[in-house]
């Protein structure tokens, strides 16, 4: 029998297990299923530490989904609670995408067609689900309304993963000028996140392996560290959620010869249709080598090399932050930072949620019909994720 405490590391495995079964549409989507998961579900915390937590990892380099829930299991259940948390949740989108490298070699196809539409349509659905509430709590007044709105405008208009970072800075600063000094900080303490020393080493650690690991591969050439490096840097160098991983891991597979380009492009696309983080696509890669190490060796390989950074900057810069954040003029500058992030969550439910997904009336229509389910019906996301994709595989199947 499973433990029913929720500050057991088994416990959470399966709570993350469940996510990571049934969180489909993106970092974006992933955010809005922990906030309805964990803030309003299971109440571990404040909506307002949870967007603290999220403006965090918007911040940071990495997964931003996936560091939200190392981050969540580190508060929980400590570090065993973090890689209970990032194992539940990118185990099936991992295993997936492994089993789907090898098919794509084979020549083989499993996914029944109109299901991939299905999930890119239910991830509107969630997404604007997610921004409606974020808006409603974290934007009360004109000032956050006005700095939500003109951050999603510049977004879409400027759209690059710099844009992004400058956009939270601006927030910030906005804040600490203009919103009243918190007296207290919200929300209840977290337990079981480490010291400062522990959090200086996570982080002398991250910038260690960022000089170390070239060095290594030069000196001691070996296909093994030469993709560690490779993905290493790349989950280093992400600002602005997975899909800007794209570039960069393009850059370093395809150029090298180690992954074909036309099998590339098919794993990413397929990366979009399977639940949990984006940055599983590395499993794909990594066991859709040429060369050895690939296969389930490769697939693990690259896939710990690119949620490492992620790991080590989270929990380095955790302790400091929760510190940080019961600063008064530190609380006003994180109103700014979080009325920013739902204006980032806005421009993103157009492009590329809107945009990638509804394709003509059936699919806003299905659409529609997700929200009113998730709203007025109050059903699990994973029910609507399921009835979307079978009622668009279906449409697509007699239309």
């Amino acid at each position: 029998m499973p433990p029913h405490d929720d500050r057991h590391p088994l416990r959470l495995l399966l709570i993350f297990l469940q996510l990571g079964l049934t969180a489909f549409g993106g970092p974006v989507a992933h955010l809005s299923y922990f906030r309805q998961e964990f803030v309003h579900k299971r109440r571990w915390l404040s909506e307002s530490a949870y967007a603290d937590l999220v403006a965090l990892c918007q911040f940071l380099p990495g997964p931003a989904s996936s560091q939200v829930g190392m981050a969540l299991g580190l508060q929980r259940a400590g570090y065993a609670g973090a890689l209970a948390a990032w194992v539940g949740f990118t185990l099936p989108s991992a295993l997936a995408l492994m089993l789907l490298a090898f098919g794509l070699t084979q020549g083989t196809d499993w996914l029944p067609a109109g299901t991939i539409q299905g999930l890119k349509v239910v991830a509107v659905a969630v997404v604007a689900q997610a921004v409606w509430g974020m808006a409603r709590q974290l934007c009360p007044d004109r000032l956050r309304q006005g700095l939500m709105g003109a951050s999603a405008c510049l977004l879409l208009l400027l759209p690059s993963p710099w844009t992004q970072w400058w956009l939270l800075l601006l927030g910030a600063l906005a804040g600490w000028r203009f919103l009243p000094l918190a007296t207290q900080c919200e929300g209840q303490p977290l337990a079981g996140i480490p010291g400062r020393r522990a959090g200086l080493i996570w982080l002398s650690l991250f910038f260690l392996l960022l000089l170390a690991l070239p060095l290594l591969a030069s000196l001691w050439p070996s296909p093994s560290l030469e993709r560690i490096w490779a993905f290493y840097r790349s989950g280093a160098m992400v600002f602005g959620g997975g899909h800007v991983v794209l570039p960069l891991l393009q850059g370093a597979v395809v150029d090298p010869g180690w992954v074909a380009e036309p099998l590339f492009l098919a794993g990413y696309g397929a990366a979009q249709a399977v639940p949990g983080p984006l940055f599983t696509f590395a499993a794909f890669l990594g066991s859709a080598m040429q060369t050895a190490p690939n296969g389930l060796t490769g697939g693990l390989i690259c896939l710990l090399a690119i949620f490492a950074p992620a790991w080590l900057l989270v929990a380095g810069s955790l302790p400091f932050w929760l510190r940080l954040r019961q600063l008064p003029w530190a609380r006003a500058m994180l109103g700014g930072i979080n009325a920013v992030v739902v204006g980032l969550l806005l421009a993103a439910l157009y492009d590329p949620v809107w945009l990638g997904g509804i394709r003509g009336p059936l699919d806003l229509l299905l659409a529609l019909a997700a929200l009113g389910a998730l709203t007025l019906g109050r059903q699990p996301p994973w029910r609507v994720v399921v009835g979307c994709a079978g009622l668009s595989a279906l449409m697509t199947t007699l239309l």
